[in-house]
């Protein structure tokens, strides 16, 4: 029997579908909401290392240049583990990305979010993009 995700919990998965959806409609503002101003991300391609908002919001552009429209972003598998003030969410991403021959090509990846509770509310702190080697 599954426990009932806490209050936590859900505020977090919540806040990870409202980015989701933020990417699929391609709205920045929306991306860039809940993320903290000092957000750390490491990513697939280059730069591999993010520091910053203004270098995270700057990765989108790679993105939205590189997958097919509309755009697909997906998530299965969450699991999101919350303590008082420190979280981690984990999933497996599914988009379609343009290869080098213009063609489509699903792409399967993993994500794990850091979050902390600053003044009572959920911000990203850490991003992990990835893909097996």
């Amino acid at each position: 029997m599954a426990n009932k995700p806490s209050a936590d919990e859900a505020e977090i998965r919540d806040l990870i579908e409202s980015w989701v959806k933020a990417v699929r409609d391609q709205d920045l503002p929306g991306i860039r909401e809940n993320h903290d101003p000092d957000i750390l991300m490491f990513d697939v391609p280059p730069p591999l290392r993010s520091r910053g908002i203004e270098q995270y919001m700057a990765t989108w552009a790679l993105f939205f240049a590189s997958v097919e429209k509309p755009v697909r972003f997906d998530f299965t598998d969450m699991e999101i583990t919350a303590g008082i003030d420190v979280a981690f969410a984990t999933a497996i991403g599914h988009c379609v990305a343009i290869n080098s021959d213009g063609q489509c090509e699903p792409v399967e990846f993993r994500l794990t979010m850091g979050l902390r509770k600053i003044d009572d509310r959920w911000r990203i702190t850490h991003e992990h993009h990835s893909v097996p080697a």
